[in-house]
């Protein structure tokens, strides 16, 4: 095998007695417990309680797959997918999540744009290592790339990378001729947007101890996110393209999340006495980090 043949991709899963685990939900699991830790270590760094850290997880468990799972077979018209392993969507996963995240800090009188702040890093971290799952079931691949630098092959995936497939799901065009069961080789955005997610992270965690008033920290978070999923859907196989320019929904959606953050930096740039930093009064402020 050389550089330029396909990668062929099968799907991870294992069976310990009665249970079956796929890659998937692992790394599902693992991206809450990224998220709760890095919650707690931040709130607890800045001098305020993390017990609640725990509550919002679970909320966001709960509304994050809910609202995933919803914008991919509502919106988006897939109801064949409503009961299946595969179908989750980004930004409806966001916006679930933050719901019911918000409807958690609501209920504990706790101040929403401190849980923002902190949760900036936490949800980037989670990002990532949430996409690996969908690597690992063989979803959300990308456009053909036959013969392309580390292009993957999925006959297993969550569809399969099929001529028929792509054809019929995402409107793909092939050439005439070409047998519907050919297995095609696509870009493999799943490991484009871990890689982009821990970067998204990198700059967050850099930025975290910063001098803006409580909030600011989730603007940067909404540009960036913003600016991974615009660039992102570019490459991905989709069927909900736009007459103008040709963009994505999700395309619309992240330019909606780039202003709006620019907005939100703006609005959260200086301390106040209505806009408090970032540590609880009397909590003395750390050394500057190095990492």
């Amino acid at each position: 095998m050389t550089l330029a043949d396909p990668i062929v991709h099968h799907p991870l899963s294992y069976t310990i007695g009665p249970l079956t685990f796929t890659g998937f939900g692992v790394a599902v699991l693992m991206a809450f417990v990224v998220a709760q830790l890095i919650g707690q270590r931040e709130l607890t760094r800045r001098g305020f309680d993390p017990e609640p850290v725990s509550d919002m997880i679970f909320a966001a468990v709960i509304g994050g797959l809910l609202g995933a799972k919803l914008y991919y077979v509502v919106v988006l018209g897939n109801w064949d997918a409503l009961f299946t392993r595969g179908g989750f969507v980004f930004w409806g996963g966001l916006i679930g999540g933050m719901l019911a995240v918000m409807l958690v800090i609501w209920r504990k009188k706790i101040p929403m744009l401190r849980i923002f702040d902190v949760g900036a890093p936490a949800v980037a971290a989670a990002y990532a290592v949430g996409r690996t799952g969908c690597w690992a079931v063989g979803d959300d691949y990308g456009k053909p790339w036959p013969g392309g630098f580390l292009s993957v092959q999925f006959p297993e995936g969550a569809p399969p990378s099929t001529v028929g497939i792509m054809s019929r799901d995402f409107g793909v065009q092939f050439p005439p001729g070409m047998s519907p069961t050919t297995v095609v080789g696509v870009y493999p955005t799943q490991l484009i947007e871990v890689a982009l997610g821990l970067i998204m992270f990198g700059i967050l965690w850099r930025l975290r101890d910063h001098k803006h008033a409580e909030g600011w920290l989730f603007g940067v978070y909404c540009v960036l996110a913003g600016f991974e999923r615009f660039l992102v859907e570019f490459l991905r196989a989709k069927d909900d393209r736009f007459l103008v320019g040709g963009l994505s929904t999700a395309q619309l959606i992240a330019i909606v999340f780039m202003v709006a953050g620019f907005v939100w930096i703006w609005w959260r740039r200086d301390v106040t006495a209505r806009k408090p930093g970032i540590y609880a009064s009397g909590t003395a402020r750390p050394a500057p980090l190095s990492s």
